[in-house]
């Protein structure tokens, strides 16, 4: 179930675990190569194998392997809830390969997703995310993918490296942030009714100001390098598309004094206007101190 979201626009979203993601939250409605293709294919060969072999292994259950899909779903279903999301993974993957075309194998494709989600393995949870949106493009669902796909590139943590040394990630290219504000942006644009558009738009805050600050660290590279056109064409850049984020004040800042270096006092000064109307006397104060 998704967390009040609270305030539309306010900064400060830290933590992925305010969403506590449930089998209820997935199943809302019922409609009727991880890196290439070829890759995603033997994926799902290899687990459609081990699935065969862990049903061939459940002492010949006939209720599982008689009953039909709904047999199939339902010890899914349980397995899911009680947290063996490796069985449930097997279940439903059995399911696909025996039933690809029943209403329990569209549910479980959606299943999937949060199931490898959940399990630690992100590339195979958007890809099952990315697979489902593009065999049923009108689903009522795809919202959850498209929120899924999102999730998964937002919650791209540090590596241990990065961690141990304290690397400041606003200094690299910021390609998972890109690619889940994209995926956020796309949900509320589709679909502005989904239950997910409150917790997409919390997490767009964020995302939108870690974007902002890498527009920044660029455009001072330029200042340092004497490149004032490059780091003002990025200043605007960051002014256009990441509107309310907090570190406009400080794109700003640098927008100024790109004007300042170049001799375009009348822009400068329209700068310093649009930051001290903004953010208050105070940072337009700062500002100028700085110059001096």
């Amino acid at each position: 179930m998704l967390v009040s979201a609270g305030p539309a626009e306010t900064f400060g979203y830290t933590s992925s675990s305010k969403l506590q993601l449930t089998s209820a939250a997935i199943i809302a409605r019922e409609g009727p190569p991880s890196r290439s293709h070829v890759l995603r294919i033997g994926k799902y060969l290899l687990l459609a194998a081990c699935a065969a072999v862990f049903l061939a292994g459940c002492g010949r259950d006939k209720t599982v392997e008689d009953a039909g899909p709904e047999a199939l779903y339902q010890k899914g279903q349980e397995a899911m809830d009680g947290s063996n999301y490796a069985g449930a993974i097997q279940y439903f993957t059995a399911l696909s390969a025996r039933y690809p075309f029943s209403p329990e194998t569209r549910q479980s494709q959606l299943d999937l997703i949060y199931l490898h989600y959940k399990s630690g393995h992100p590339e195979e949870a958007a890809d099952a995310a990315e697979q489902f949106e593009r065999e049923n493009p009108t689903h009522p669902r795809v919202d959850y993918c498209l929120y899924m796909r999102g999730l998964i590139s937002f919650d791209q943590a540090p590596n241990v490296l990065e961690k141990l040394f304290r690397v400041d990630m606003s200094l690299r290219p910021p390609k998972d942030t890109m690619k889940s504000f994209s995926m956020f942006q796309d949900l509320i644009r589709r679909f502005p009714d989904s239950e997910y558009v409150p917790d997409a738009r919390q997490r767009m805050v964020f995302l939108r100001n870690r974007l902002t600050q890498y527009e920044n660290h660029v455009a001072e590279y330029y200042i340092n390098r004497g490149a004032y056109v490059a780091a003002v064409n990025r200043a605007k850049y960051a002014l256009e598309h990441y509107p309310g984020a907090p570190e406009l004040e400080k794109t700003l800042t640098i927008m100024a004094d790109a004007y300042d270096k170049l001799g375009m006092q009348d822009l400068a000064t329209d700068a310093r206007r649009v930051l001290t109307a903004t953010y208050g006397q105070k940072a337009g104060s700062e500002e100028r101190a700085a110059q001096l």
